[in-house]
């Protein structure tokens, strides 16, 4: 049977926006909850190393993520892992009804939604298994990392096209792959794509499998023609995938503004257009994700919350 608890402030989500709206929360002496269905740390948990967040050149992910929670921590925020958010519901007197798999009902004014997003996968063997050692949903965060290697993205939209220019930054070689014969991009995109030496484009092909070396990094990528049924071997040391990233959003059951993707719709102060429901991070429809987005996102909406609660009491 599922227990109930009153707070001020739930926070869903325990990636770096919820982690800093989870500090700031606390030290705003509020009494606040993080919920989060695995480890605290998100995406950073999916980085094997990160080297463009500010005071640090280079730090591992699960690193950062620690850092991230214990400081929460010392500021008062109470976590509960391991049991995910299925429902986050407002009553009639204002207060928020967050409902997880195991039956807990969780109450409060307020609510920060920061449950991020997942990438869309390729469900192909090795995918998950090299994760953050040359798979990649990120080019930003990782392209850096490739410098003079050849690599393969997987994906024929805007975002496949754009990060497979922006990756020719770094990597020697770039083959775009992608499972038809012709591209989704927009047009100005493709332009670019063309006029770029470095990018290779394999049409009417899908990766099948993820091979990885000895040291456990990725050496190769097992790739299958779906209009001739030949398959080959490319060699490449690192995989981006861009297929899609469906944000989090549907556990939230009264209708918010969102963009046509799904993205929550948020004002200056990271509200939605659901009194008392805040939004932060990947969750949230905005020009970039990155972890210092993110965390700034967290300040934001706690400060915000903090300030919503205030005006509620009056």
């Amino acid at each position: 049977m599922g227990t109930t608890a009153e707070y001020d402030v739930i926070i869903v989500g325990a990636g770096p926006a919820g982690l800093t709206a989870a500090l700031y929360a606390g030290r705003s002496m509020l009494r606040t909850v993080v919920l989060e269905a695995g480890v605290p740390g998100g995406e950073l948990l999916r980085t094997e190393t990160i080297e463009d967040y500010p005071g640090f050149e280079h730090i591992e992910g699960w690193d950062l993520a620690q850092r991230f929670e214990n400081h929460a921590r010392k500021f008062g925020a109470e976590f509960r892992n391991g049991g995910r958010v299925t429902a986050v519901r407002k009553g009639d007197d204002g207060i928020f009804d967050v409902e997880t798999e195991e039956g807990d009902h969780l109450r409060a004014p307020a609510v920060i939604v920061t449950a991020g997003g997942t990438p869309v996968l390729l469900n192909v063997p090795g995918e998950t298994e090299y994760a953050g050692k040359g798979v990649s949903y990120c080019a930003i965060c990782d392209g850096a990392f490739f410098k003079g290697h050849t690599i393969a993205v997987v994906g024929g939209g805007d975002a496949a096209v754009e990060e497979s220019d922006f990756l020719t930054r770094y990597a020697e070689k770039v083959y775009l792959i992608h499972r038809r014969d012709e591209l989704r991009a927009s047009g100005i995109l493709q332009q670019r794509l063309k006029a770029n030496p470095k990018i290779e484009v394999i049409w009417d092909t899908v990766v099948t499998s993820v091979e990885g070396d000895e040291k456990g990094l990725v050496h190769a990528l097992r790739l299958r023609n779906v209009k001739t049924g030949a398959e080959r071997c490319l060699d490449a040391t690192g995989l981006f995938v861009f297929i899609g990233f469906r944000p989090n959003t549907g556990i939230v059951e009264a209708h918010v503004d969102h963009d046509e993707l799904g993205y929550l719709r948020t004002d200056i102060n990271m509200q939605t257009s659901l009194g008392g429901l805040f939004a932060a991070g990947d969750v949230r429809a905005q020009l970039t994700r990155q972890v210092t987005t993110a965390a700034g996102d967290g300040t934001t909406a706690a400060i915000a919350a903090e300030k919503y609660l205030a005006a509620r009491r009056g």
